[in-house]
């Protein structure tokens, strides 16, 4: 009886490969087949980044194809609001205060006689750009931190931890009215610095714990034995494969920061007329909320939806960059 030929345990049937495994798989990657290999040897398998298998799940999710339709709605009108309406949000008429909807004004006008229609799509532009530059000044920062926290480790990565402690400690809302109640500037930019100052050690801490998790794998211990310096193997080999978790919290956290934004508006901190708010429009309404219900409605659903559709597409994301909810 001729001896049968070894084969390695957890061979690859049909590859000819000796059951030898590529190292883009053992690395978490996946494999897809295409075709054009070399005669004889069959179709060839290339290797599918984290990205790409991502980008293929989120196409077929619908709960990302709605966030993400109106998310580029909204961020349409807050560029172009004149496209939609074509009043100014501070073109008020007191003999039409609080009145109900009326032809060409279907959300009606407000205490002060302005159109509650114009205010709600004006008002789109400051909370997406709160939102958007909050959350693209927390990712940088926190990311920065965190990262080279988890990197270095030592005293750096101690010290760090005790100052995110400090932060954590802080509420956010009692921090809102002590800080910007001394600000006298009235633009987004104070209400963008606080989220800032209050929202990167989230994010640092989960930059540092993804860091700290990446730098342990063979592909760094590899790239650190060839005599990499620590920049190359922090840029190009450790923050490709830690930004995923950032990115997903990054995503969560700018419909929390619309929120904020509209909270402290509400209280008088924030955003401050004649500047358009959602927040200022909702603070304004409250004391009418029997009388005329209208004022109230429509700024808060805006509200309302913008923060759920970017949570939704938040947890869409989540999904699709973490291999183990697949």
């Amino acid at each position: 009886m001729p001896e049968q030929p070894y084969e390695p345990e957890g061979a690859i049937a049909g590859t000819g490969m000796g059951g030898a495994m590529d190292l883009a798989t053992a690395e978490g990657e996946t494999l897809e087949r295409t075709p054009g290999g070399p005669e004889g040897t069959g179709p060839q398998q290339k290797p599918r980044s984290l990205w790409s298998d991502a980008w293929r799940d989120l196409r077929r999710n619908p709960v990302f194809i709605i966030s993400a339709i109106v998310i580029l709605f909204l961020v349409f009108i807050s560029l172009w609001p004149s496209a939609i309406t074509w009043m100014s949000p501070l073109k008020c008429d007191l003999a039409k205060a609080q009145e109900g909807s009326q032809p060409g004004h279907p959300f009606g006008f407000d205490g002060q006689g302005c159109d509650v229609y114009t205010r709600t799509v004006y008002g789109t532009r400051t909370s997406v750009t709160v939102g958007v530059c909050a959350t693209l000044g927390v990712a940088l920062l926190g990311s920065v931190l965190g990262g080279l926290a988890g990197f270095f480790g030592g005293i750096s990565d101690s010290f760090l931890s005790r100052i995110t402690d400090i932060f954590f400690a802080i509420p956010v809302v009692l921090g809102g009215l002590v800080l910007l109640s001394v600000v006298t500037s009235n633009t987004v930019w104070p209400v963008v610095g606080f989220i800032v100052l209050l929202g990167w050690p989230q994010i640092a801490r989960i930059a540092r714990g993804s860091v700290i998790t990446a730098k342990q794998n063979d592909y760094v211990q590899a790239a650190r034995s060839l005599g990499a310096s620590n920049s190359r193997i922090l840029l190009r080999h450790i923050a490709p494969n830690a930004v995923a978790p950032v990115i997903v919290v990054a995503t969560i956290a700018l419909g929390t920061y619309i929120a904020l934004e509209a909270t402290l508006s509400f209280l008088g901190v924030g955003l401050k007329p004649p500047n358009v708010s959602w927040g200022i429009d909702i603070s304004a309404a409250s004391p009418y909320i029997r009388n005329a219900p209208h004022m109230l409605l429509w700024p808060a659903g805006a509200l309302a939806v913008t923060v759920l559709a970017f949570i939704m597409l938040g947890d869409a994301v989540r999904d699709a960059l973490d291999p183990k909810l697949r």
